[in-house]
């Protein structure tokens, strides 16, 4: 475990409607903070920033002259302008001059889920880095067969310790921590990986995204993905399974067909099942032989037609992918400039319309969601954009940086969002002063503010 630079205050709200008027007030009152400051050393363009699982504490970004740096978010390192605006400089930098630095860019920075004690590093120079974060120094290093686009870990693992890497390779590949080796490949995709997501209810289930427009699910305790998202089913395309019926009784299978419409609203009604049951329900449903018996067609994977194998999820490539906290639902950007939800127990295309959504197309983003899966950060050029995750609507538009935004990230524990840019710098967006202060009077003293029914939020 790191050691501790301090100990920091904590405190909760009773659970209530008011608590949730508080949180949703803060969350559509973000903007460009007047009292903190990241002073980035970075001479590049920020490509990744994360906040640590554990502490929600230190900050961690990589950037484009192959540098890495940490921030305490929480302990200012001085302050400005008569003690209002606190200065948050870098408690340490790794570039280039150090002897096991990267020599290209730095594509991905993430933390180790379990503790800050370790932080892995992917970049351009064909290496991922895992560091200690205690002495700087690599203790890891796993030589890839081209530039690293995305790495990620599951924060749910406590069976394997594996870093899944997308590369301009088109095989996926899992290191493992614990034996310094790779565990094994993932093959399927036409081209490179852009995007990696470990899903957030199974430990096994890890989501990829190519640049062949394909988004992949893969059980990886077994071969081959199983399941492939496609744009053209949709939710409003939904029929539940028709059965065997005799080829003269074509009475009843028109009838069937015109009430088609009717079954798949009553599908789309019944309840959810838990959340850690979608992928394995859903790997069982791709396996099933009654979907391939008949067919003629070779089958690329095991469960899996070869139509369905090539499948699109964006017309362009994957660069964003990022799960809602149940884990039920995932959210995709794509080069074609779309952004999409999709039901993961089903595999549909949800419909729902991310309006104004223009994205860059020449690398990978870093999306983010808030805790309770309501809004969702997207880098929309030279700007950062929050979406209601269920109508697409554009709450919040984030407008601070000079050039194009590459990452956003959430931090839940202060309610804070990160962008970073080709710009060089990471900025803060926080509630107004006021409204954080009167909250902070309110976890102290254990109290709920006074009701205002005019603004209650489920």
């Amino acid at each position: 475990m790191w050691k501790e630079i301090g100990d920091r205050e904590s405190g909760k709200l009773r659970p209530s409607l008011f608590s949730n008027r508080i949180r949703c007030n803060r969350l559509t009152s973000l903007q460009l903070s007047n009292h903190k400051e990241i002073v980035s050393p970075h001479r590049g363009s920020i490509n990744s920033i994360q906040v640590d699982l554990t502490e929600g504490r230190y900050l961690l970004s990589g950037a484009s002259d192959a540098s890495v740096a940490v921030y305490d978010i929480q302990r200012a390192t001085n302050y400005e302008g008569g003690s209002l605006v606190a200065k948050h400089n870098s408690i340490f930098v790794i570039d280039k001059q150090h002897d096991h630095g990267h020599k290209y860019a730095v594509s991905s920075a993430i933390w180790y889920p379990v503790d800050t004690g370790l932080f892995i590093t992917g970049s351009y120079d064909h290496h991922i880095n895992v560091w200690d974060t205690n002495t700087s120094q690599v203790v890891m290093n796993f030589k890839m067969p081209g530039k690293v686009y995305r790495t990620a870990m599951s924060s749910l693992a406590t069976s394997h310790m594996l870093i899944a890497a997308g590369t301009e390779d088109v095989q996926v590949r899992l290191c493992d921590i614990a034996s310094g080796a790779f565990a094994h490949t993932l093959s399927g995709h036409r081209d490179g990986v852009m995007s990696v997501e470990w899903s957030t209810s199974s430990e096994w289930v890890l989501v990829t995204g190519g640049c062949d427009g394909a988004i992949r699910f893969w059980d990886i305790r077994r071969a081959g993905c199983f399941c492939v998202l496609d744009q053209s089913h949709s939710q409003l395309g939904r029929r539940l399974p028709l059965l065997r019926r005799s080829a003269t009784n074509k009475n009843l299978l028109s009838k069937s067909l015109s009430s088609g419409q009717n079954t798949s609203v009553k599908a789309r009604a019944l309840p959810k099942k838990s959340a850690n049951s979608n992928v394995l329900k859903q790997s069982a449903n791709s396996r099933n032989p009654s979907q391939t018996k008949g067919s003629g067609r070779q089958r690329l994977h095991p469960g899996m037609l070869s139509s369905q194998d090539r499948a699109t999820a964006h017309y362009g490539a994957i660069i964003g992918l990022k799960g809602t906290e149940d884990g039920m639902y995932l959210l995709s950007a794509g080069s074609d400039s779309r952004v999409r939800l999709w039901d993961i127990e089903s595999g549909c295309n949800t419909l729902v319309n991310f309006e104004s959504a223009r994205l860059q197309t020449s690398k990978a983003i870093q999306l983010a969601v808030t805790q309770d899966s309501a809004l969702v950060f997207v880098p929309c050029m030279t700007a950062a954009k929050a979406f209601d995750v269920w109508s697409g609507k554009t709450m919040l538009t984030f407008r601070g940086h000079y050039e194009y935004v590459n990452c956003c990230c959430y931090s839940a524990q202060d309610q804070e969002l990160y962008t970073g840019g080709n710009d060089r710098q990471i900025l803060v967006w926080s509630p107004p002063k006021s409204i954080s202060v009167e909250v902070d009077e309110w976890k102290r003293k254990g109290q709920a503010p006074a009701p205002d029914k005019d603004n209650w939020s489920d």
